[in-house]
């Protein structure tokens, strides 16, 4: 597999970077990787690199972006902060990756029995944690005011759900550079969700 040049790059779509992205997992969920010479990829790259996709994932030890879309060294920029939430950091970092570096596709990825959002949901408060939660509980509260309020594993999942519109919301919002790429079609922003029982990542449309 070819490492990502900035010729490849340019020749992709938000589209084309999406459909990568989509083909990856099946093959992950396959177990079909494909054959790569990582250590020839960390020489290609040595001197730059040309990302085609950015994803905000969550830290969770079960979801490693690379290998869930089985992508190589170069290929994609990996955000990843507890509950998949955005700060300032996050944002300049989602920034440089399509701005200034080139990716054409944002991932917002949400995940399966998320820890996180779990804790959110239970509101819970423990040191530097309670600040980070505290940007979860928008979607807390949304899917709060639709329910019964009952904190279970179906409630829990909602909130996820919504934490990832959310987190794109805020990103349009927040970053006019981001929103006015996406506005002339350079990039696309799309959520995503992985199941982490069965390696799945199904797209929102």
């Amino acid at each position: 597999m070819e490492t990502q040049t900035k010729e490849t790059q340019d020749k992709l779509t938000p589209q084309d970077a999406l459909t990568l992205l989509k083909k990856g997992n099946q093959r992950f969920v396959d177990n079909k990787k494909l054959g790569r010479d990582l250590l020839k990829q960390v020489v290609e790259t040595s001197t730059g690199q040309y990302p085609f996709a950015v994803v905000l994932g969550c830290i969770d030890s079960r979801v490693p972006t690379e290998i869930v879309f089985d992508q190589g060294v170069g290929d994609v920029f990996s955000t990843r902060v507890a509950g998949s939430v955005i700060n300032e950091d996050v944002l300049g970092s989602l920034e440089y990756s399509c701005k200034v570096a080139g990716s054409k596709l944002i991932i917002v990825l949400g995940h399966s029995k998320c820890g996180a959002v779990t804790s959110a949901c239970k509101e819970i408060e423990l040191g530097n944690i309670t600040a980070l939660l505290n940007k979860i509980k928008p979607a807390v509260d949304t899917i709060k005011s639709n329910s019964n309020g009952e904190v279970n594993d179906q409630f829990v999942d909602k909130v996820i759900h919504e934490n990832t519109k959310h987190s794109i919301e805020r990103i349009r919002k927040e970053s006019p550079i981001l929103a006015e790429m996406e506005a002339n079609n350079e990039i696309e922003i799309v959520g995503a969700y992985y199941d982490v029982n069965t390696g799945i990542v199904e797209f929102y449309s």
